[in-house]
């Protein structure tokens, strides 16, 4: 099993790119104060923004990972960054849908569906690109991790998390292995 996930990816290189996530998920719940000092820009950029530590994180996975020209690594950046913000309004649409029902799953739900979106645009975006897999088989764990990862939005609200996250650093460490598994050169 082992074989299959690294084949074609050294473990080495999985442990840096994990870890890359991991930091990325550890920056992202801290830049929102600094990110609301741009009071001028709108607020769908601001929140784009957010989504930065992790947009270089794939920036440089798709750039050493694939065969990808070079400024397909930003495409996929951008591409990244929109698809945070798609993930967020996901959420709080089904979290909203959800009004009568209990903190924790509203919680649980509007996480699995902003881990699925957020890894479902990331790979709608990503696979397009020029040496980028076609193939829906290539990029479901991909998904199936974004979504799994996603539900613990229900344990970072039942714990009242502001300024930490279990969220972010699992979801960005994990969606970013699966990443660099599905573009294997």
């Amino acid at each position: 099993m082992t074989h299959a996930i690294t084949s074609g990816t050294s473990r080495n290189d999985l442990l840096k790119i994990a870890v890359g996530g991991l930091v990325s998920g550890l920056l992202t719940p801290l830049l929102p104060d600094a990110i609301d000092l741009l009071t001028g820009a709108p607020r769908m950029l601001r929140l784009a923004l957010l989504a930065l530590p992790f947009a270089v994180v794939v920036f440089f996975v798709v750039r050493w990972r694939s065969a990808n020209p070079p400024w397909a690594a930003l495409v996929a950046a951008i591409v990244t960054m929109v698809a945070f913000v798609g993930a967020v309004n996901a959420a709080i649409f089904i979290d909203g849908q959800m009004a009568g029902a209990a903190k924790v799953m509203r919680s649980l739900f509007a996480g699995l569906t902003g881990g699925l979106v957020g890894a479902g645009l990331m790979a709608l975006g990503i696979a397009r690109l020029p040496a980028s897999p076609r193939q829906a088989a290539a990029w479901m764990p991909m998904l199936v991790t974004g979504a799994v990862a996603g539900s613990l939005l229900a344990l970072d609200t039942s714990l009242g998390l502001d300024r930490t996250s279990f969220l972010y650093p699992v979801w960005q460490a994990a969606v970013a292995v699966r990443l660099a598994t599905a573009l294997r050169r």
